[in-house]
This record gives C-alpha cells, structure tokens and sequence, in this order.
C-alpha cells in the first residue's frame, strides 16, 4: 500500500513557479496595498484627526463604522504606517497597537496585549492569565509610562470585545490618560455594526465616540479600480481574461460593496485556474469560485454576527421549527420572534433590547440574507412582517457553528413554548 502510494504527490509539492500569480500575498485581504483607491476622503479625514500629535496635543477617540469590506482596516493600517513614518521623520515619540478583537477578546487580554508591547524582558512580561485585573493595570500604566509618546490603540471589531466582555477594557482605556504623565493614549474603534455603542454605557459612550467616521460601501465602479490595482500587482501579465474582474465586482457589489469578497472570488478564481493547469483566468472560473465560497460564507457571516443578532437568529430558528404541524408555510411575526427572543435573553442573562430595536435587527438579518421578511398587508389590521429562516440557513446546524460562543450554550436548543406561537 506504502509502495502503491509512493510519489503520489511528489509532482503536486514540487517547488515551480507560478503561471498565474506573479506575488500571491497582494490577493488576500491582509495585504495594505501603497495606494486605497476611492478611500482618499477617508484617509485625509483619519489624518486630520490625529494631526494634533504632531502639534502637541491628543488626537480625539475615533469611532470608524462600515459594512465589511469597505475599507475601514485597510485606511486604518495605511495611516498608522503614515503617521510611523512622519513621528519618525519629526522626532514625535508614537507608538500603534493593532488589536484584533476577535482574537482578543478580554478586558484581560486587552490589557496584557498592549503592556506586553512595550515588555521586551521576557520575564517581566504579563502572563496569559494569572495575574489581578488592579495588577495588570498598573503594570499596563507603568510600560504606557515609560513609552512616552502618543500611543494609538486600534480595535478591530471592536463589537466582539463588547459582546463577549463588556465595556470594562473600553471604560479603562477611555480615561487612562487622567492617570498618565509623559504618555497620552488615542483610541481608534472598528465596527461593522452602526448600532453598537446602544450597548456602551454612557460614560464610555461619550468619552469613546468623540468622532465618527462612516465607510460607504463601493460601487461596481469602484471595485473594478480595486481589482484592476491588485490583478496588476498580483497576476502574471496577460493573464487575466477580459470579462473576469468585471464579474468579480458584479458579484460583489451585490453583496454590499464588500471588496474584501471581490478581491477573494479574484483569487480563489485565480487559483482554480492554477490547479487545472490553464494558461488563463476565465469568467467560469469565477462562477465555480462564487460557489466554492458561498458555504464558508454563510459560516462566516453567522459566526460574526453580534450577539445580540445571534439570539434574533436563533429566536427565528426555533419559532420555524416548533410551529403548528398544518400551520402552513412556515413563517412567524416580529412578535413572535420577540417573544422567544425575550425568553433567550432570560436564559442567557442578556440585557432585552426593545421590539423596535429588534425590528432593526430583524432587517439587517434580512439584508444579510440570514433570513427573510416580507411585509405584507392584512387589511384593517394594517402591515406585518413574516419572517422565516433562509432556505440556505436552514440547511446549517447552527448549535455546531455557534457551540463556541458560551453566552449562547444554554439557548442553542431552545424551544418557545407552542403558545407563544399561535
């Protein structure tokens, strides 16, 4: 069998140089292109703001909203490295820290991520975990401390952090600056949820949100540029058939905009391409590419969606599985799906948003194509909504996809009671 087996792959792992990538790195998300076309407003507007460290003041917290991928990160990275650059051309001691909240995700680790920045004896660094949140935070001042400088801390996602841990970390950070000396502490937060400081108490809320920027989402114009600027840095010459990326951003200017799924259906189409040993990129490629990602997208999407969501979610789910047999076609109210949400919420010890807020939450599910809601009209009784799961959804165990988060684990199998229903 051993024998049988020998050489299988030995063609498929030889090192060879690629016929249609010139530099692979350029088509993933992670890359921060030297240029962001159609982002100059926002990148011109982010510098104004944080200016003032180069005039000797504190650049105001920065909240930065956008659906997903519309540039928010990208902008964000392209002026940190700009303003790294300028500290070190003028003599202006600055320090960035990139937090990926999806990553770290307590007021914990929040804390001993950024200390550690500035730790370099191993010994001296805070551990994983361990030590007094008072321990942590004095040793947090004392590296901010000894820095000196502006020190931009940027979260991305900074919805998850509030989601899974509260404001804590946000609340601390907000007014470490009272507490400091010879350094000075800017926030930048990223989100895509336009609603998420409704979640921040108050005093977090006005300290952290002192200015907003919003990132619209691209037009198929507009991603055509994006793509045309990473195929020419990405692929090989010639490569790249007429037709392809202006299917790609089509396709994704449907899905709201988001580059980040234009540049991902390019590459992924580049390399099916590669595996069928073809000497170009064609359009075919890029509908088998829409449907090799459509699955792990949905996976994706529900995944990150922000906890509240979830609960919406997963209260639509259980009133489409426990209706009345006979019923019909399967399909709730917004008070019915209020109702079961308000019962998860109970379970769960989530704070209850207001039905009008969960209505938003509703047409935003919708929008993301997790579910669907059709207003209808019911004469006298004036309009209502009938919301059922999504067809793809519903093909999806979402206690598997959602099993990691612990604030759900009690609701992943909940059942409303059949009153509650009719």
């Amino acid at each position: 069998m051993v024998e049988e087996n020998k050489g299988l792959l030995e063609d498929i792992f030889k090192p060879q140089e690629s016929i249609i990538f010139k530099d692979r790195s350029v088509m993933h998300a992670s890359y921060t292109p030297s240029t962001l076309p159609h982002r100059e407003v926002q990148i011109k507007q982010l510098g104004n703001l944080l200016a003032p460290a180069f005039k000797g003041g504190v650049p105001s917290n920065v909240l930065i909203y956008g659906m997903t991928g519309t540039g928010k990160t990208a902008t964000v990275r392209y002026v940190s490295n700009e303003l790294k650059a300028a500290s070190e051309k003028y003599g202006v001691p600055m320090h960035c820290i990139y937090l990926n909240c999806e990553v770290v995700d307590t007021h914990y680790r929040v804390m001993q991520n950024i200390a550690n920045n500035f730790i370099t004896e191993w010994d001296e660094r805070i551990p994983f975990t361990g030590w007094p949140t008072d321990e942590v935070y004095a040793k947090l001042r004392g590296a901010m401390e000894k820095a000196g400088g502006l020190i931009l801390i940027v979260f991305d996602e900074v919805d998850r952090l509030l989601c899974k841990s509260g404001d804590d970390a946000l609340y601390n950070l907000s007014r470490i600056n009272s507490d400091l000396v010879k350094a000075k502490v800017c926030i930048i937060g990223i989100s895509n949820d336009l609603k998420f400081t409704e979640y921040l108490d108050p005093r977090v809320r006005s300290s952290l949100s002192e200015e907003e920027l919003i990132f619209p989402p691209y037009d198929a114009g507009q991603l055509k540029d994006i793509l045309k600027q990473r195929a020419a840095h990405g692929f090989a010459d010639g490569i790249v058939q007429d037709g392809v990326i202006e299917l790609c951003a089509a396709i994704a200017a449907r899905e709201h905009g988001d580059a980040r799924r234009a540049i991902e259906l390019l590459r992924i189409a580049g390399e099916l391409a590669e595996r069928e040993n073809v000497s170009k990129v064609k359009t075919d490629h890029v509908k088998m590419a829409c449907k090799t990602i459509e699955t792990d997208r949905i996976a994706e999407v529900i995944r990150k969606l922000p906890i509240q969501s979830k609960l919406v979610l997963l209260s639509v789910r259980a009133g489409d599985a426990y209706q009345q047999p006979g019923a019909g076609e399967s399909s709730l109210t917004t008070g019915e799906v209020y109702g079961a949400y308000r019962d998860m919420c109970k379970k769960t010890g989530m704070d209850v948003l207001t039905q009008r807020r969960v209505a938003d939450l509703i047409s935003e599910l919708d929008m993301l194509g997790m579910i669907t809601a059709r207003v209808i009209s019911k004469g006298r009784q004036g309009r209502t909504r009938e919301i059922s799961i999504s067809t793809d959804v519903a093909k999806r165990d979402l206690a598997r996809l959602l099993e990691d988060d612990e604030v759900l684990k009690e609701v992943l199998d909940f059942k409303p009671a059949q009153s509650k229903l009719l």
